[in-house]
């Protein structure tokens, strides 16, 4: 029986973690200096209570955000954009409390402004400070760790691209260890070490010193070889690491977690969770209630139009798949004189009769999807996201497309990946469709509020082009 205190994986807790958060401390403490010489700001002990008040939000916020992991590796523009998304949430939430408690009244607005636009700066510089201190180091050979990777394998030559692309990490590669022949193993490319040994003279270099980390890549049904060189290694001092082969599967959007110090990782995952989340969901409401002032007029038009043109409801609303497959009802402006709503639906096509004058504009326009926007606000659609399809064709298309129903991890979308890279429109082939589900979990994938913005301004102009669009 293997104890509990054993099965529990703890977080990395480092100097680097300490200097960030008094670092961030002083970004905040010299806001609030800069602000006190504004004439009309009173400097008392409310002043400096909403200051620490403001140091420990931040933490607090940082801790959900994960401001305060290692960022070693890490792109320092994802770095900064997490410490300013921390910031924005930290605002927000201080300057609700502060309007509830009347401490507003306290501090003049134009000081307000000072602390939040000197605090966001400061916290930007910091960070690419601390990142030019420790290059600085790193490039004096002050901090440095040689490593070594086991196993000449696709997931070990990628580990050994990764760390030569992330200098900041202070790694000095010595090379690659493995007892299996050439013939087992990948090619490594030019310039990316070499094959240094066999894992036994890798023992006999830990146990000497001369390296430092270790890297495990083997494949993962190699259990029982990997609990063996574990054994060995454990007659050193050097760090051993295994670097789980996950990319076996179809991972979508993984990430760790744990329960109770358990350590899990998800294969299949909705990317938009906690803060992520609560920001695209702000940009949803934001952006559709600006295109729905924006377009009031041409709606109220386009209504006017359908009635008078022909029979029938100015909308119509399809059942479609939504968030977990929950089946929604999707608005649109009716552009046919039928309205295929059950087990059945016919796509549109090229001159397809049912479409009526007015109806074939306004598809051509994209015109007719403009109700969704209703679908934004009401929560169950997301301005960026996979396409929803019909149900029928949902039911048609999870039998014939491994991973199709994958798609429905995220809201579905008024505009996605996969129509400004042209899969827009019908899908009368099998490989139309797997194309468009290909370019979802892409996204899916991928994603981020950056992302999201390029697929709508691109769409602006699929919109134009009007192809594929009957």
């Amino acid at each position: 029986m293997i104890p509990q205190n054993m099965l529990r994986i703890r977080h990395e807790r480092s100097l680097i973690d300490a200097l960030l958060r008094a670092s961030d401390a002083g970004c905040i403490g010299l806001g609030f200096a800069v602000a006190a010489m504004y004439p009309k700001t009173l400097v008392d002990a409310n002043y400096f209570l909403a200051a620490a008040v403001t140091v420990i939000t931040v933490f607090l916020i940082g801790e959900i955000v994960g401001l305060y992991r290692s960022w070693r590796g890490v792109a320092i523009y994802r770095e900064i954009a997490a410490v300013e998304l921390t910031w924005v949430y930290s605002t927000a939430a201080l300057l609700v409390a502060a309007f509830l408690t009347r401490f507003t009244d306290h501090l003049p607005r134009a000081a307000l402004l000072i602390v939040v636009a000197v605090v966001a700066i400061l916290f930007a510089a910091t960070r690419i400070a601390i990142r030019m201190v420790q290059r600085s180091l790193l490039a004096r050979g002050i901090n440095t760790r040689k490593f070594a990777i086991i196993g000449v394998t696709n997931l070990g030559i990628r580990l050994a691209r990764n760390m030569e692309d992330a200098p900041e990490l202070g790694l000095e590669f010595a090379g690659f260890f493995d007892d299996r022949p050439a013939t087992r193993t990948s090619d490594i490319p030019d310039g990316l070490g070499k094959l240094l040994g066999t894992i036994g003279e890798l023992v006999d270099m830990a146990q000497r010193g001369e390296i430092h980390r270790i890297y495990i890549t083997l494949p993962m049904r190699a259990e029982k070889r990997i609990r063996h060189l574990l054994d060995q290694f454990a007659d050193s001092t050097a760090s051993v690491y295994i670097v789980p082969d996950f990319f076996v599967f179809e991972l979508l959007h993984s990430r760790w977690t744990d329960i109770g110090g358990l350590p899990v990782v998800s294969v299949f995952e909705n990317p938009f969770y906690g803060v992520d989340g609560v920001a695209k969901r702000i940009c949803d409401v934001a952006l559709a209630s600006m295109a729905l002032g924006a377009a009031a007029l041409p709606m109220m038009v386009v209504a006017a139009l359908i009635k008078l043109t022909s029979r029938g409801p100015v909308f119509f609303r399809q059942r479609r798949y939504g968030l977990d497959g929950r089946e929604i009802l999707v608005w649109k402006f009716r552009s046919m004189r039928v309205a295929d709503n059950g087990p059945i639906v016919k796509q549109a096509t090229r001159g397809d009769s049912r479409i009526t004058p007015l109806g074939r504009f306004l598809r051509k326009s994209s015109l007719d999807e403009l109700p969704q926007l209703f679908n934004v606000l009401e929560g169950n659609m997301s301005l960026v996201g996979p396409r929803p399809h019909a149900t029928a064709h949902n039911e048609q298309y999870r039998r014939l497309i491994p991973g199709y129903m994958l798609r429905h991890k995220v809201k579905p979308g008024i505009t996605g990946l996969a129509q400004v890279l042209g899969w827009r429109g019908e899908t009368d082939t099998l490989d139309k469709m797997s194309n468009r589900i290909q370019c979802d979990l892409e996204y899916i994938r991928e994603w981020s509020l950056w992302m999201d913005l390029k697929i709508l301004f691109k769409t602006v102009f699929v919109v134009f082009k009007q192809e594929n669009a009957y």
